[in-house]
């Protein structure tokens, strides 16, 4: 009968191995410690370098001229706003120079409350969309309402056309 290999004891005699030794270092730190420099002189260099490429390309672009990369003519107060950034609730002066206006009411807070009012209020009466064409808009609840009494519009049915038959010239199409 043979033993289970789980159950075999063995004393401390039998796990010697002499060819089995204890390793020193797991990592070779010198070469850790070169590879560690060598890649921050080459970070080093190509940061270097790619700045002097960068600006030896910016001073080409200068010396280039003016040259305009559009056909488009650019105004010559492009680059300064024509009003002051609009700060809701401050008090801003006129384009022209005509004096102060008082500052908005309105926050953008208050902007978007405002907003969602008129929208809410849009969704929930009736009103004109276009009156002229005798468009009008009703309440979503009503417009569902109608839509289950009246039943979705239908199309005419069209009847389907049967595919004509090509005529075949010898076996060949």
């Amino acid at each position: 009968m043979a033993e289970d290999p789980k159950h075999i004891h063995y004393s401390d005699d039998d796990l010697f191995n002499p060819e089995t030794h204890h390793e020193e270092s797991d990592v070779n730190v010198r070469a850790l410690i070169w590879f560690f420099v060598i890649f921050v002189v080459v970070s080093a260099i190509t940061h270097f370098a790619l700045t002097g490429l960068y600006k030896g390309m910016s001073r080409l672009e200068k010396a280039r001229g003016g040259e305009t990369l559009t056909q488009m003519s650019r105004a010559a107060d492009a680059n300064v706003p024509k009003d002051q950034p609009l700060l809701q609730p401050f008090p801003r002066t006129t384009s022209a120079g005509e004096g102060i206006i008082a500052p908005y009411r309105n926050t953008p807070v208050t902007d978007l409350y405002d907003m969602r009012k008129a929208e809410k209020e849009a969704l929930t009466s009736y009103g004109w969309v276009d009156q002229q064409k005798g468009v009008v808009r009703m309440p979503i609840a009503e417009a569902k309402k109608v839509i289950v009494q009246r039943g979705l519009p239908v199309q005419a049915k069209t009847t389907p056309v049967a595919p004509t038959a090509q005529p075949t010239t010898g076996g060949r199409p």
